[in-house]
């Protein structure tokens, strides 16, 4: 609900204010007075394009603000959180600034905003219906909105056909994937499988590569080794040719201990030469053990590097690293087990989808069924409504036809229209003027106001334009009518819809320092009386006139207590 606008440089609109009532607002004023220019500056905060024009003359910028009440507005709040806008306190308050130069700034809850995203959200607040505007109901969102919603088997059936439509697109969703994914599948096994049994076939074992690279340097150096451990033993054991550290121990231990027979104090060292002839006799035992093994074989090593080589040649394709190619041949093992069953997947997969669409085709079918029953009940109200809105002839159908599956149903919708006699049905879009547009909008909402919350407001233009007398007091009614359960704002020059008033503007026009100015200001009740008189009798408002404008006030008003107490239905 539109609570307040205010309005900045606006064409004529120089510094304006206004608080909404929530029931039916009503403009009036002289022609030409600002009343459709108001219109537009609401419609800019709507997400309507503008011109530069729009900026009042002499000014650098004109800005429109508008404060809505979104409290329940469910679908509203969703969207919003989608871009990030903060609505913690059901209040939306909505900024448009244009400059002089072409600079446009949006801002909503002071986030900016783009203007696509600014008509999106204004598709929620508000229908701007006028001789230039395209009605929400030509949308076909809307129109399956206004269908389903105007009887509750219909909403439940709807709601019942969205879950299962979305749950077979899903299963459709994982059953493509899962055959894209098969369709490469032959090529990818035959790859799979040849990995597997080329690392398979090397018997690989976790560090078998260190080993091999430590017996392949041995071998590869046997025959420096030998060499170096002969030398080795000849210094430790001797030859014919010489002693060897041993020998010349034993000859140090006899010389020590005969020294130590003369003098107790050089037997102070034979512990310690014991020691270190036990420790050396010890390593020539290890070499000439190490000496004796030795046995070079070429054949050992170039198997040797055989093997080392098929390794690292898997380790060049496979990771770089014996335990990288482990865990790869780990990886596709458990990859070719799972595409080997990719057969038995896709059978599954092919049940479940077949399963959910039937599911969906039942639940379509349903729907469908019911909605065909709920266009014959609205198109029979609505063309009555018509007939009593000053458009006997006028008949409305809509017509639910067979379509493919979407996520509406499987149901195409129209709105054909027949104004006079005579004439073939067409669609609403292509042969219905502005006016009629707006007197069938009002019928619609007249008859399907309580079940549709697609916006909180709605805003007529000069909707009484071509009619009177008996008409004019039904379009009255229909209107308040529409009012007992949303917010309308109404541009009239009709007493009978001044009448039904919540709240009541006027609009007038004054020139002042050669720059004219538009000004609006709520009547009070004695002034709701003298401009109900002047719009029925004209400029010359009498005493007859006033006391005739009166009694249209309390007719109004009776008529209202009866529409929303229920006691009068439309």
């Amino acid at each position: 609900m539109l609570k307040t606008l205010t309005v900045w440089n606006f064409a004529l609109l120089e510094q304006v204010e206004i608080e909404f009532d929530a029931g039916l607002n009503i403009l009036t004023g002289e022609t030409g007075a600002g009343k459709s220019i108001l219109i537009d500056a609401l419609g800019a905060v709507l997400g309507h394009r503008l011109s530069g024009d729009v900026i009042r003359t002499g000014c650098e910028w004109s800005r429109v603000e508008a404060i809505f009440d979104i409290a329940g507005e469910e679908k509203l709040h969703a969207f919003l959180r989608e871009q990030a806008i903060a609505d913690e306190d059901d209040a939306l308050i909505v900024t448009r600034q244009l400059t002089v130069k072409g600079k446009n700034v949006i801002l909503v809850n002071g986030c900016h905003v783009t203007l696509a995203v600014l008509r999106k959200i204004g598709e929620y607040l508000a229908d701007i219906h006028g001789q230039n505007e395209n009605l929400a109901l030509l949308k076909a969102e809307n129109q399956f909105h206004l269908l389903d919603g105007s009887r509750p088997e219909s909403t439940r059936l709807a709601a019942a056909y969205g879950a299962a439509f979305t749950a077979w697109q899903e299963a459709a969703a994982a059953l493509s994937a899962k055959e894209e994914q098969a369709r490469d599948i032959a090529d990818r096994l035959d790859m799979l499988r040849w990995q597997v049994q080329e690392i398979e076939s090397a018997q690989l074992t976790e560090k078998e590569d260190e080993g091999l690279e430590a017996e392949i340097k041995r071998l590869s150096n046997a025959e420096r080794i030998t060499e170096s451990i002969e030398e080795a033993r000849v210094l430790l054991d001797g030859d014919d040719n010489q002693d060897g550290v041993l020998g010349a121990l034993a000859r140090v231990r006899a010389a020590l201990e005969t020294v130590a027979r003369y003098d107790d104090d050089a037997s102070s060292s034979l512990p310690m030469l014991e020691d270190a002839v036990c420790q050396l006799q010890e390593v020539a035992h290890t070499v000439r053990g190490y000496r004796d093994g030795l046995e070079f074989d070429p054949a050992r090593l170039d198997a040797l590097q055989s093997r080392l080589d098929t390794i690292d040649k898997l380790c060049r394709k496979y990771g770089g690293s014996l335990t990288a190619v482990m865990a790869h041949q780990e990886k596709i093992t458990a990859e070719l087990a799972d595409m080997e069953n990719y057969d038995s997947d896709i059978a599954l997969l092919r049940t479940a989808e077949a399963e959910a669409q039937r599911r969906a085709k039942a639940a379509a079918a349903a729907l469908s069924q019911s909605r065909q029953e709920a266009a014959a009940e609205l198109s029979a109200r609505i063309s009555e409504r018509l007939a009593s809105l000053g458009m006997p002839d006028a008949r409305l159908t809509l017509k639910v036809s067979p379509a493919e599956m979407t996520a509406r149903g499987a149901d195409a919708l129209d709105i054909l229209f027949l104004a006079n006699v005579g004439e073939e049905e067409k669609p609403l879009a292509k042969i219905a003027s502005g006016g009629e547009l707006s007197r069938i909008a009002l019928a619609i909402k007249s008859v399907a106001a309580a079940g549709d919350s697609s916006v909180g407001s709605m805003v007529f233009d000069e909707i009484d334009t071509g009619i009177g007398g008996k008409t004019a007091q039904m379009v009255a009614e229909c209107i308040a009518a529409v009012a007992s359960r949303k917010q309308v704002l109404c541009i009239t020059h009709l007493p009978q819809i001044a009448c039904m008033a919540d709240g009541h503007f006027y609009l007038s026009k004054a020139s002042e320092k050669g720059k004219t100015t538009t000004n609006v200001r709520r009547l009070t009740a004695a002034e709701q009386v003298k401009e109900i008189a002047r719009m029925a009798s004209g400029m010359d408002v009498s005493a007859a006139s006033l006391d005739n404008a009166r009694e249209m006030i309390r007719f109004a008003a009776a008529k209202k207590k009866e529409l929303r107490s229920g006691k009068k239905r439309l």
